[in-house]
């Protein structure tokens, strides 16, 4: 486990960096209008990718092993189409950001016949495939803008859009040849159980992550209504520090779930578990102490004098930031063992004091509420997880600290 946590932190890493080059390309090129507009935008993709994760997502992971691959990549990929076409033809209708359908119908269905091929890898414990194709999608998307901006000059704010469909149609193409070859077409067939088992344990898990979704993405629609676009542009690049540093511990979570869904023994699962909750836990506060340490002026710097603000959302975030990265682990961990009831509760939870909070909050405060908001629904989340998790296992203190064995057995394989 320790080697392949490694491999996927430094991919993760990686992604890290080419995140936070993409962010300040965006803002410095489109100001905060634009940000604003891209924020609004994938957060609609990622409403589509819920609906389309049912069969192309975690279910895809869970039964890897015990479907064969043909026939959960048909019920995946029909499904996928479906939904990255049915539910943006819905937003347009409801003349939401309509201008940019066509845009969010491409990235929905790329991205989620994507997500199927990775998700496939997870399951089947290829997690140097899922590395390399995480790390291609940042690098990718980049490429595709520097070559429609400075090649084909396309310099309005959906280039970045029409960049993340060719980046992630090519990548599906490369990744569906590379899965096919150990396919049988003669396998291939509909099958009523593989689609019910798909469809249950889909649903119930995407429901809890749409919740949580929202947790995340709510205050935007709220702080557009009250503040305007501009302040979601703003707002956003806090959020987007947010998603970026949570790729690292995110890929410790990734491995922690395959390890659950193919593990055989409880106790086994529930100490790697425990082992992933130190790694994410010292690596946060390190981020977190990152955030501190850095000066406004740089955040200003990078950014524009439009972001001046970044560091007093990036602190009022951090408390938040924290705690989903650390509870993510537990959040896997019951997602492998088909214990959902725990994470729609979670995610109700914070969903709950999101909206009651953002009515409150955001207009008296605006952006600062908006970050308050947020991270006391963050909080509320993690709270309830570790209270479940607790319950069922032991709570010693040591679960929180990194032994000297530990660090070296992590340099070790970090100098292979």
């Amino acid at each position: 486990m320790q080697l392949k946590v490694i491999k996927t932190f430094i991919s993760r890493f990686l992604i890290l960096i080419l995140s936070f080059g993409l962010v300040i390309y965006t803002t410095n090129m489109w100001g905060t209008e634009g940000k604003g507009t891209i924020s609004i935008v994938i957060a609609n993709v990622a409403i589509v990718s819920f609906f389309s994760s049912i069969f192309a997502g975690s279910s895809t992971s869970f039964f890897a092993s015990k479907y064969k691959t043909e026939q959960i990549l048909v019920y995946s990929y029909l499904w996928s189409v479906l939904m990255g076409i049915i539910i943006p033809l819905i937003f347009s209708f409801a003349s939401f950001q309509e201008k940019y359908v066509f845009y969010l119908i491409g990235i929905s269905i790329f991205s989620s016949l994507l997500s199927t091929n990775i998700n496939l890898f997870i399951g089947t414990q290829n997690i140097r495939s899922f590395n390399i194709y995480t790390v291609l999608q940042q690098l990718m998307h980049i490429v595709f803008i520097v070559l429609l901006v400075y090649v084909f000059n396309r310099t309005n704010v959906s280039t970045y859009f029409l960049s993340q469909i060719c980046c992630y149609a090519l990548l599906f193409i490369i990744s569906f040849f590379q899965i096919i070859k150990k396919c049988s077409f003669s396998e291939i067939s509909l099958s009523g159980v593989v689609f019910k088992s798909m469809l249950e344990y889909g649903w119930k898990n995407q429901l809890s992550a749409f919740i949580q979704f929202l947790n995340y993405r709510l205050s935007f629609y709220f702080l557009e209504y009250f503040e305007g676009i501009a302040a979601v542009g703003i707002f956003s690049i806090g959020i987007t520090f947010s998603e970026a540093i949570w790729t690292i511990t995110r890929s410790i979570a990734v491995i922690l779930y395959s390890d659950v869904v193919n593990s055989k023994s409880r106790e086994e699962s529930i100490l790697k578990t425990k082992v992933s909750l130190r790694i994410s836990f010292l690596l946060m506060v390190v981020f977190v102490l990152g955030i501190i340490i850095i000066p406004s002026q740089t955040y200003e710097f990078i950014f524009g004098k439009a972001f001046r603000n970044t560091k007093e959302i990036m602190l009022v975030l951090s408390p938040g930031i924290l705690a989903i990265a650390v509870s993510d682990m537990v959040g896997y961990y019951f997602s492998g063992i088909k214990e959902l009831k725990i994470l729609n509760i979670k995610s109700f939870a914070g969903l709950l004091f999101t909206v009651m909070l953002s009515l409150i909050m955001i207009p008296k405060w605006g952006i600062l509420g908006a970050c308050m908001v947020t991270t006391i629904s963050y909080c509320i989340s993690a709270l309830i997880l570790f209270w479940k998790f607790y319950r069922m296992t032991s709570f010693q203190l040591k679960d929180y600290i990194i032994s000297r064995s530990e660090i070296h057995l992590f340099l070790q394989k970090f100098k292979k």
